[in-house]
């Protein structure tokens, strides 16, 4: 286990809704919606303009991603997303709290807060409960667009929290670092299909485990607590101590496995970014495993 000193990865709706009461927000601090949704189902942006947390921004990553890779929301360059949050405000110095408005409480919220990681950001915290709770609770909302002061962020990449296709494909004879699949069980098997895919059966990585990312979020829509995430892990077979790499379907919920971790000290829990989106369509199709279509994936 890595021992450092961990920036708070979780900030609450009630202290946000004091940091947005007492004029807080600003350079220091810069609130981001991260909302995404399935096509067809509800309008992230539309929402947004509607009503979100005053002094809140939209990051919209649908922009900011790899618009020409042939996979599902791939990394930006740094240059591109360096230019992306600094025209949102954020520079370095820039404490970010990220929610989302998914019903969970929590979905797409984690990938930019490991976005931020990746790219050498420490202060950047998942606001727990999400927009969900912030409205229950009562907190205020405002239809107001944000237009904040463009900053200047410089990124770095962190390739430790990163893994690519062939570091993946290396680590099934090396087996340095255990791999963990986020997606719900029946996708993981290959007994449910992966929803909104063209020419993309279910399935999972030869070897790896699967901790799906809902069980990681109460009822409620909160983050469990650390005590609730080391027995969760600890069930699934998966030691903490020990490397670790997250995958899903397109390093999206991957990356509530790496917040998780995270929550219970662990800080370096590298993404797949491609995930099975990449794996599905480059692999070797002995390294793809699932129940439905006669076993192959």
């Amino acid at each position: 286990m890595v021992h450092q000193v961990l920036y708070r990865a979780l900030v609450s709706t009630r202290w946000l809704a004091e940091s947005v009461q007492t004029g807080k927000l600003g350079p220091g601090l810069r609130v981001l919606d991260a909302s995404w949704y399935s096509p067809g189902t509800r309008d992230a942006r539309k929402e947004y303009l509607e009503r979100h947390v005053p002094g809140a921004s939209f990051f919209d990553i649908e922009v900011c991603r790899d618009t020409a890779s042939p996979y599902e929301m791939m990394l930006p360059s740094e240059a591109s997303f360096a230019d992306y949050v600094g025209r949102l405000g954020i520079s370095n110095h820039t404490h970010v709290v990220v929610y989302d408005g998914d019903n969970l409480g929590s979905f797409y919220a984690p990938r930019v807060w490991w976005m931020f990681r990746v790219f050498g950001h420490r202060t950047v915290s998942v606001l727990n409960g999400g927009f969900r709770n912030w409205l229950k609770e009562g907190h205020p909302v405002t239809s107001e667009p944000s237009h904040p002061e463009p900053a200047i962020f410089k990124a770095t990449l962190d390739r430790s929290l990163l893994k690519t296709y062939e570091q993946v494909l290396e680590n099934l004879e090396s087996k340095r670092f255990r791999l963990v699949d986020s997606r719900s069980q029946g996708r993981y098997l290959g007994t449910e299909p992966e929803p909104d895919a063209v020419g993309l059966d279910s399935g999972h990585i030869r070897g790896s485990v699967n901790v799906p990312f809902t069980d990681f979020l109460t009822e409620g829509g909160f983050e469990k607590s650390p005590e609730e995430l080391r027995a969760l892990f600890q069930d699934k077979k998966v030691d903490l101590s020990q490397p670790l790499i997250a995958t899903c379907r397109k390093g999206v919920t991957a990356c509530h496995i790496a917040l998780a971790a995270y929550l219970c000290g662990k800080p370096d829990v590298a993404v797949y970014d491609g995930s099975w989106s990449e794996w599905f369509r480059r692999a070797p199709p002995e390294t793809r495993v699932s129940q439905g279509k006669a076993g192959k994936a």
